[in-house]
């Protein structure tokens, strides 16, 4: 286990740059060229170990848990592989797509999102992350006629592919797979199980289940998969957006919404005494019962937890993104989902032995 300690005062400075960046009107982070005018960074090369922010062969950001808590890294023992795209943590416009030895983007890649939402699957497998040449958070905002952002977005996918078939190859040994990923990381990893997994029974056998968190996935995304309706259901997927308690969120309404407290798609409420443990963007401690959690029309409704530490998304100029707790989609679930996937994987093997 990486001590927490060591890193407290490099993901301060992280996530302070991270909420600036996010309450700065977003026009200052538009890069000032189409993309067709830019030389794509340097494709990276997955034989290299340092074009991986996570591996279970070393240590690294993926090991660590909340500081003072009772929970242990397990990956040397794990009998399944994780493969975790991450979010976006490149905001500057100097181009559409991150280049992989950006030392600040990777710092912030490790200490604010491999740290606090890879981590939480450190009990259930080994944890393969890919760094990829990720499309700067603009991309996102774009007016989509101009497509600039789109084809960053199909840059960053070359990439998480070319990882991913690495993985295959060479890291997974016929093992069982958690594929798992947050915001862009999760428009990437949808796509990737659809190509992989879907069309592909054999692979398919192999999915203990996809956490497909905090970014739209419509029902009608795959012929085959389907969204998880239990908590022990196995080859299927899970995805959320949480969101203020009966507030609009029009970017990701309609689209699937899995209960992470009681693993359903059903609208029952689930009070927040169902919530095993909420980890705060401090990742020093462990809040019970602080979120509670409600499908509604694509969206997991949850009231203002009762503790700080759960910050709302602030971008000025985009009133009805302050509704969004998409910065903690994982940590105000946290114990419920690290014991999920566990608990997905036990009920896995019984049906593959």
């Amino acid at each position: 286990m990486i001590a927490y300690r060591n890193l407290r005062w490099t993901s301060k400075v992280g996530l302070l740059l991270l909420m600036g960046l996010l309450s700065s009107c977003l026009k200052l982070l538009k890069p000032g060229h189409p993309i067709s005018k830019e030389m794509p960074p340097f494709a990276p090369a997955y034989s290299n170990a340092a074009n991986w922010a996570a591996l279970p062969t070393r240590l690294d950001s993926a090991d660590t848990v909340p500081y003072g808590s009772n929970l242990r890294d397990q990956q040397q023992n794990a009998s399944a592989d994780v493969f975790f795209v991450h979010p976006t943590t490149y905001y500057r416009r100097k181009t559409w797509n991150a280049a992989l030895d950006d030392e600040l983007v990777n710092k912030i890649t490790d200490r604010e999102v491999i740290r606090k939402q890879a981590s939480v699957f450190n009990a259930a497998g080994q944890i393969y992350a890919p760094r990829y040449r990720q499309a700067t958070l603009y991309a996102f905002f774009e007016n989509k006629r101009k497509h600039n952002g789109e084809k960053a977005l199909d840059l960053a996918y070359t990439d998480v592919k070319a990882a991913f078939t690495y993985y295959l190859t060479y890291y997974n040994q016929n093992r069982p797979i958690i594929l798992a990923s947050h915001s862009q990381g999760t428009v990437l990893a949808t796509r990737l199980l659809r190509e992989f997994f879907d069309q592909d029974p054999a692979l398919r056998r192999r999915l203990v289940a996809a956490y497909l968190i905090g970014y739209k996935v419509p029902a009608t995304t795959y012929q085959v998969l389907q969204p998880c309706t239990d908590s022990t259901q196995t080859g299927c997927y899970v995805s959320w957006n949480s969101v203020n308690w009966r507030k609009p969120f029009p970017r990701f309404e309609g689209g699937v919404a899995v209960n992470p407290l009681t693993w359903t798609t059903d609208t029952t409420y689930a009070p927040a005494t169902l919530n095993q443990g909420s980890v705060p963007q401090s990742f020093d401690r462990i809040d019970r019962g602080v979120a509670d959690a409600k499908v509604h029309d694509g969206l997991v409704w949850l009231h203002d937890p009762d503790a700080n530490g759960y910050t709302r998304v602030r971008i000025f100029g985009h009133h009805k993104l302050h509704y969004s707790f998409h910065l903690v989609d994982y940590g105000l679930y946290y114990l419920n989902l690290r014991h999920n996937a566990q608990t997905r994987l036990q009920a896995w093997h019984s049906t593959h032995q």
